[in-house]
């Protein structure tokens, strides 16, 4: 079965910075779009970054862009979400999931798997 783990959340100051992980298992994912969503209390839930895993091309909402860094390292089939100048409004569940698309997938809809949830807190 496909399984994916997020881990890394936490509480962290405004201006600090998170790394969260999400260990991918369960099949091959080189045909797979990975990505990251969030969700604050209530709020919908919102698009964060992507990555394809063949190419290593990434995609970010514009509320994170230049300050989150999305990445996969192959050998431990792991993806990660660098955050960094966080700020209060970055509060929210984070998940991982994983689409099976060769090109870029933003509708959280689209996506086939996801992981449990890990809470980011960022405080004032």
């Amino acid at each position: 079965q496909v399984q994916l783990v997020e881990s890394g959340g936490g509480l962290v100051q405004a201006g600090g910075s998170l790394r969260l992980s999400c260990a991918a298992s369960g099949r091959t994912f080189s045909r797979y779009t990975m990505g990251w969503f969030r969700q604050a209390p209530g709020k919908e839930r919102e698009f964060v970054a992507a990555i394809l895993w063949s190419s290593g091309s990434t995609y970010y909402a514009d509320s994170v862009k230049g300050r989150f860094t999305i990445s996969r390292d192959n050998a431990k089939n792991t993806v990660y979400l660098e955050m960094n100048s966080m700020k209060p409004e970055d509060t929210a569940v984070y998940y991982c999931a994983a689409a099976s698309s060769i090109v870029v997938v933003r509708r959280g809809d689209k996506y086939d798997y996801w992981g449990q949830g890990t809470q980011v807190t960022v405080s004032s």
